[in-house]
């Protein structure tokens, strides 16, 4: 007796039901609220009933989607860490195909200005990003994300600089290149206390003009923090 062309094996497995535009608009919501609940409150004063809430969905969908809320809280920091790392080692790709030698400089500005340029965009989502990366880097308790999301970048560019700097400690260029993120995060919060000291005198500074500023505060600094110029 022949088998029908149309039957199954037992070692076959079933295919996945395709996830629906609804479902997938909810899961994306779900992270926006979140990340901007999170960033307001923390993660401890965030409840899963105000993240659902805040995403017009219902508190089972958080655990369909997201598991919990401690893998929800991974998420919201892993997607966009996801996105600047590739934007970062684009710009890295992009200097080195120049036949030019890298300079301090043009490191900080690859590693700083993609994330300025999308906060600088006015996107909320991306403010209450920079918070929530602060959070991240000042709790031990989230150590394997920093560890995971930001750690792998990090060490390609701090590689870059102390090719510059080949005298240098290398926990001496991590110290500066942490105080530089620090700036860079510290900006990109705090536009509105620069508007108030400096107000009313003058026209307030781009984002743009921000960021060059940012970049040549945290060369100096570097420079200045290791003690010698770089190689070139």
């Amino acid at each position: 007796m022949s088998l029908k062309s149309d039957d199954t094996s037992p070692q076959e497995k079933p295919r996945r039901r395709a996830i629906s535009k609804r479902s997938l608009a909810t899961s994306l919501n779900i992270l926006d609220a979140a990340e901007r609940l999170f960033a307001e409150r923390g993660y401890d004063g965030a409840s899963v009933r105000d993240i659902a809430s805040a995403a017009g969905a219902q508190i089972a969908s958080i655990s369909f989607h997201h598991v919990g809320k401690e893998t929800l809280f991974e998420r919201v920091v892993e997607r966009r860490a996801s996105e600047l790392s590739q934007l970062r080692l684009d710009a890295l790709s992009a200097l080195k195909t120049k036949d030019e030698p890298l300079t301090l400089d043009a490191l900080l500005s690859a590693f700083l200005c993609p994330y300025l340029e999308k906060a600088g965009a006015g996107d909320p989502q991306w403010l209450a990003y920079a918070r929530l990366v602060a959070m991240v880097s000042a709790d031990t308790r989230w150590h394997r994300i920093s560890e995971r999301c930001f750690d792998p970048t990090a060490n390609v560019f701090i590689a870059e600089i102390a090719r510059l700097f080949p005298q240098a400690d290398r926990s001496a260029i991590a110290a500066s290149f942490i105080f530089s993120v620090s700036a860079m995060l510290s900006l990109s919060t705090s536009t509105w206390r620069m508007q108030a000291l400096s107000a009313p005198h003058g026209d307030q500074p781009t984002m743009d003009r921000l960021a060059e500023q940012l970049v040549r505060f945290c060369e100096a600094g570097m420079r200045v923090s290791l003690g010698m110029r770089a190689d070139g």
